[in-house]
This record gives structure tokens, sequence and C-alpha cells, in this order.
């Protein structure tokens, strides 16, 4: 039995509390620093929050030395995904939570410890690291365009149909309808296609959430305003219906789009790796130099 999500009630996961504990304070610092930020670097020496808040400053480089250390971190998820003998340190789909929370909390760091400038090596290690967040968004969109259980294991497409017909149950239970009542209603035209290069691909992929977020409003406001089998929906089992719809028009749309997806997420990978490596060497530099150089405060 593949887990199938039973509504959209939200619970706050491990990966809400890792970015609120690290972007409310990150937050507050860019927010209170903006009059220092804002200003010229003539202005700055003269503000009392400069030994605080530039790149060598308390604050400052304190962010440069977290930053550093969660870009590390960035790299035990590749690392994890490459040796199976690491199986022991976590499910693939819990590591690639920390990855991306981690990769969301540098932007703000690097923020802090370029104190909002993008010249010299500073610039160029920001620079490279922006590259990198920007390129794993886009691999993390395309890994969740794969389907996958919750352990991050690739389905196959014999599991994907078990889920999918799972799933038409379920909303067959839920409404009362019939399962032939059910499919018409969850059948979407086709807007996207497995040829085309790299960008096709990608907005056929974009295209296909926007018409499955058209589909599940569509449903949602037809079965509140009438009632599906003839009996009124209590509120939860409407939710739930407009869940099972959406899983299973996702499901439908990317075993569709696999093979084009792998394709697109292959290449990602070949793309994705040189960044990371750049920003890697950029980082070690600067942080060689400015270590030689002594431009600390401890």
């Amino acid at each position: 039995m593949i887990a199938v999500v039973k509504s959209r009630r939200w619970a706050p996961s491990a990966r809400f509390w890792w970015l609120l504990l690290i972007g409310a304070p990150l937050t507050l610092i860019n927010i209170l620093g903006a009059p220092y930020y804002l200003a010229t670097m003539e202005e700055r020496v003269r503000l009392p929050w400069h030994a605080w808040l530039r790149p060598s400053g308390y604050i400052g480089q304190s962010a440069g030395i977290v930053a550093l250390l969660i870009f590390f971190v960035l790299w035990l998820y590749p690392l994890r995904k490459k040796f199976k003998a690491l199986a022991f340190m976590g499910s693939l789909g819990k590591w690639m939570d920390v990855h991306v929370a981690s990769a969301l909390a540098l932007p703000l760091l690097l923020a802090i410890h370029s104190s909002w400038r993008s010249n010299g090596l500073i610039g160029l290690g920001l620079m490279a690291m922006l590259v990198v967040i920007a390129s794993g968004v886009v691999g993390r969109y395309l890994y969740t365009r794969i389907p996958r259980a919750r352990s991050g294991v690739e389905l196959t497409r014999d599991e994907v149909a078990a889920k999918r017909r799972e799933l038409i149950e379920l909303l067959a239970a839920t409404t009362g309808l019939s399962h032939e009542v059910v499919g018409r209603a969850l059948d979407v035209t086709p807007a996207a296609t497995e040829q085309g290069g790299i960008l096709k691909i990608l907005w056929h992929l974009i295209s296909d959430d926007l018409l499955r977020w058209k589909r599940t409003r569509e449903l949602r406001r037809r079965w509140a305003a009438v009632a599906p089998a003839g009996r009124p929906l209590s509120r939860q089992a409407l939710s739930d219906a407009v869940e099972y719809a959406s899983q299973e028009i996702s499901l439908d749309q990317q075993s569709r789009m696999l093979e084009a997806t792998q394709r697109v997420f292959a290449f990602w990978h070949v793309a994705h790796r040189p960044f990371a490596i750049t920003a890697l060497i950029a980082v070690l530099i600067h942080v060689i130099v400015v270590v030689a150089v002594g431009a600390t405060w401890f």
C-alpha cells in the first residue's frame, strides 16, 4: 500500500521550524540594519553599527561563518545519495529536506555577511552562491515532478498506477460518485508533450501545474455548489476530495512527462555540479584571503 495524503491540513514540519529558527533573527537583523545597508560607504564608517555589520564585523563575519558551515552541510546530501553505505544516516527524502532548508537560509546570511555589497571577493562568493541557490530551486522543482515514495525513492510505473487507482477509490468513496464519473472529472486535456528542448519541457511542466490548479479550483466550486451523488459534502470531505483529485491529476501529468522530466533532471545534474564546485572554490579562496590578511574580529 502506497501512502496517500488524506487532507490538506497543514502541520509545521521540521523544515519549517528550522527555517523559522534561522530566518526570523536574520530577517530582524536585515530590517534593523537597513539604515546601515542603505548608507553609502563613506557614511557607513561613521555609523555605530559599522563595527557590527561590516563584512569583518561581529555580526557580519559571524553570518559568513554560519553560511560557510551550511554550505558544507549542503554537500552531505549528494554524498548520502551517492554512497548507499550511508543509508544509516536517514532517508533521501529527509536529507533533501535538510538540503533545501539549508539552501533557503543562505541568501539572508550572505546578504548580512556582504553588507549588501556585490563587489570584490565578497561579491564573487556571493554571486557564485546565489547562482547555485537559483539552480537548486530549479532542481528541487524537477525533483518534485518525478513520482517518489516518502523515503525519496523513485516510484515505478506500476507503483504510480497503483497509487492512482487508490486515489480514485478514495475519491469515489468520499464523494459517492461512480468511478466513471470520477475519471471524467479528473480528465485534463494534456498541456504537455515529451518532445522539445529543455526550455520547452520546463514550460510544459509549468503549464501542467497551472492546468491542475485551475481544474482543482473548478472541482472545489462544483462540488461545493452541487452536492455530488445527491449528498452534501462536509467541509473536511470537500477538502479531502479536492486533495485526492489534485494528487491523481498530478500523478497523471507526472507519468506522462516522466521521461522528459528525467532527461531535463539529468541535464540539470550535469550543469549544477560545475556551479556548485565553482562556488566552493570561490568561497574557499575568499576564506583563505580573509584569514591571511587578518580581516577578522577573532
